[in-house]
């Protein structure tokens, strides 16, 4: 990360610390966030960085504007765009997926792999809005803003997530339609 005079404040000055300062405050929130949108602990901390980096340069601007908001919303992009650029090509597995041992009751009944299980299998803008409404507790309004897109696009995605969520913990499975 290159973080030069000209991108923001140098570090030492007031800005850099002030940055320094809200990804100390701000940076479990936002991590939680990346975690939800990606459902993986290292690219969720990848995706933070990054966002943090591009926020950098803009630093001076944003820093009394809600920036909570700015990097958030950032993050948020960031990851749809790398998905839209994943799906054109081949997705290498970085691991062999995990099957339950034959006679794992515990793994199989664990609510909280099942929902970790059921976040990741939505498609990502129905996870982003899931993220953002239910875990950062944001209106429709502003995770609109957020996600560039209408309030009535936000109320759609939400409806399908939550059915496909609902049917997956359920047992079964996603709606048709």
């Amino acid at each position: 990360m290159n973080l030069s005079a000209e991108s923001g404040p140098p570090p030492g000055e007031s800005g850099w610390t002030d940055f320094e300062e809200f990804a100390a405050h701000c940076g479990p929130r936002l991590l939680r966030t990346a975690w939800m949108l990606t459902g993986d602990r290292h690219h969720a901390e990848e995706l933070l960085r990054t966002a943090l980096a591009r926020s950098w340069p803009k630093w001076r601007h944003i820093r009394d504007d809600r920036p909570e908001t700015y990097v958030r919303g950032v993050l948020v992009r960031v990851h749809l765009r790398r998905w839209r650029r994943r799906r054109r090509g081949e997705v290498p597995y970085a691991r062999t997926p995990r099957a339950a041992l034959p006679g794992d009751r515990y793994r199989e009944a664990d609510p909280d792999d099942a929902l970790r299980r059921a976040l990741r299998r939505l498609p990502p803008r129905q996870r982003a809005v899931i993220a953002l409404r239910y875990l950062e507790g944001l209106g429709v309004e502003e995770t609109a803003s957020l996600l560039n897109c209408s309030a009535g696009t936000v109320k759609r995605r939400t409806a399908k997530a939550l059915r496909a969520l609902s049917g997956a913990l359920t047992g079964a499975g996603p709606p048709r339609g």
